[in-house]
């Protein structure tokens, strides 16, 4: 772990005065540039301006506007893709060694700033400080992977022997102008994953963080500069559902990628659709934990309450749907239960604090909604099953067992601490269940034979999967799904792909 420069900042009060100080609010980071964002004329007379564009950041331990700022529009989106567009042939053609300084620059100045970054994600995001440690940890790791990455890709080679006389070489060519838009989740590890393969290969970008969690992530503008990363090769524009859609549909944005929700999602690819670009897409996810009768039940329990109840639930790859052995169910549970009731809910900034609140009122208003759904579907309710009262947007962390599939909880991602159940007598049944699903993300399989589970992972629909582990993502990993969990991968070698286009020459030997 990062040593921490300046502590003060990991609590409320030190983390509020870097959002003070440091990070630039009512602006877009365009071409090398922090662009002031001015309020809309509501008339032109007496030049008063209407202040309805005012966008506020909440605190979701307490509830209460942790500042203003103002959104990007459609009109940014013209000035950032001119930006990038002219960035673009020099930075393309920059020499791979040159990317990779830049990209290893990034990593040194994030770590750098550590303690802010993580004191600006609890702050803005609720997360507790354990979990914000890990996440600015995991995307200072993704840049130095890329830098690493980038800089052992050979420029040229021979593909294969053919007829004589003849040889066939390949390279790479970056994709183009990039549009990249991330979720509220994991700000600044789903950028990262997003942007150190799209620099170090050589495209130039346009990104739109959530609207929700700007804190942390606008501080990349100040690190660019800092760094003197060339004018023009990522603009960081904060904006909402019009900024999105007026990148996606840009015709000069040659690829489009994409995390959040599979009803964004199919809008965003159909947008793309209209000027054929390259698309990614990283959506939901309803993954399974399937638990053989043969595991230690303590480390069982562990891994299901990290795999449900971190970041609060709000995980694309959360195991939100447990397949466990019939003959250990009732000891299971028995356990499960009482370890989650003893799980700290609190402040983020409250060291013994293991879940925190969820991102929003609008989040919070969601997963109420499926504890009414619960009600009326008379589930069984092991614990939970409620929201918190008082300040924040905090709800219970909630367990329902002998869920029938047909149940709205078992399909459908509720994107909150909520865990439904069910039983199986053999390993076709757990399969079964495991797949029972539209998506098909990821999944874990607890089991005390690892040539049994091995067995089950070839069969379990799933881009990733853990075998007796938390869910620890490295960057090396692939990252993506099956089903309607989305198209295309991220991280690892298949991340870099994904922003590069093979070039194949044939030439006289």
């Amino acid at each position: 772990m990062v040593e921490l420069m300046n502590a003060t900042s990991l609590t409320r009060e030190g983390a509020t005065q870097t959002a003070q100080n440091e990070v630039v609010l009512n602006a877009a980071y365009i071409n090398g540039d922090w662009i002031e964002i001015e309020a809309p004329a509501t008339d032109s007379d007496n030049a008063s301006f209407d202040n309805t564009n005012n966008h506020a950041l909440y605190d979701p331990n307490s509830g209460k506007i942790i500042a203003t700022t103002r959104l990007c529009t459609s009109v940014h989106v013209e000035t950032a893709v001119s930006a990038a567009s002219k960035a673009y042939n020099s930075w393309s053609q920059t020499d791979v060694r040159e990317r990779a300084h830049y990209l290893n620059t990034i990593a040194a100045s994030m770590e750098q700033q550590f303690d802010k970054l993580v004191g600006l994600s609890v702050l803005n995001n609720g997360k507790p400080i354990e979990e914000a440690k890990i996440d600015v940890g995991d995307a200072i790791a993704c840049y130095r992977y890329y830098t690493n990455l980038i800089t052992d890709q050979a420029t040229w080679s021979e593909v294969s022997t053919l007829e004589s006389g003849l040889r066939l070489l390949k390279t790479y060519a970056p994709v183009g102008i990039c549009a990249l838009i991330t979720p509220w989740n994991f700000p600044m590890v789903t950028t990262a994953w997003k942007l150190a393969p799209a620099l170090a290969a050589g495209c130039t970008v346009l990104l739109k963080p959530s609207e929700m969690t700007l804190l942390p992530e606008l501080m990349l503008g100040n690190i660019l500069s800092k760094i003197g990363l060339p004018k023009g090769v990522v603009n960081i524009l904060p904006g909402a559902a019009e900024v999105g859609a007026a990148m996606t549909s840009h015709p000069q944005i040659d690829k489009v990628s994409f995390t959040g929700s599979n009803v964004v999602g199919e809008k965003v690819m159909s947008q793309a659709a209209t000027s054929v670009k390259d698309i990614s897409l990283e959506l939901g996810g309803k993954s399974a934990i399937v638990v053989c009768a043969d595991v230690d039940i303590n480390h069982a329990c562990d891994l299901i309450i990290g795999g449900i109840f971190t970041n609060a639930g709000q995980i694309c790859s959360a195991t939100s749907r447990l397949i466990v052995h019939q003959s250990i169910a009732e000891q299971l549970f028995e356990t499960l239960k009482a370890k989650t009731e003893s799980l700290q809910i609190g402040d983020g900034f409250d060291a013994d604090t293991q879940m925190g609140p969820l991102v929003s009122v609008q989040q919070l208003s969601q997963v109420k909604n499926y504890f009414d759904i619960a009600t009326t579907e008379q589930l069984t309710c092991l614990t939970g099953g409620e929201a918190i009262d008082g300040a924040g947007y905090f709800v219970s962390p909630t367990i329902y067992t002998e869920v029938p599939t047909t149940s709205q909880l078992w399909m459908e991602e509720v994107f909150g601490p909520v865990l439904v159940s069910t039983t199986f007598t053999d390993n076709a049944e757990a399969i079964r269940l495991a797949n029972d699903s539209k998506f098909a993300l990821a999944a874990t399989i607890v089991s005390a034979d690892e040539a049994e589970a091995l067995e089950m992972a070839l069969q379990i629909q799933a881009g990733h999967i853990w075998i007796n582990e938390q869910q620890i993502v490295l960057p090396e990993a692939g990252w993506g799904g099956f089903k309607q969990s989305g198209i295309g991968r991220e991280l690892g070698g298949d991340g870099l792909s994904a922003y590069q286009k093979s070039k194949h020459v044939l030439l006289t030997d």
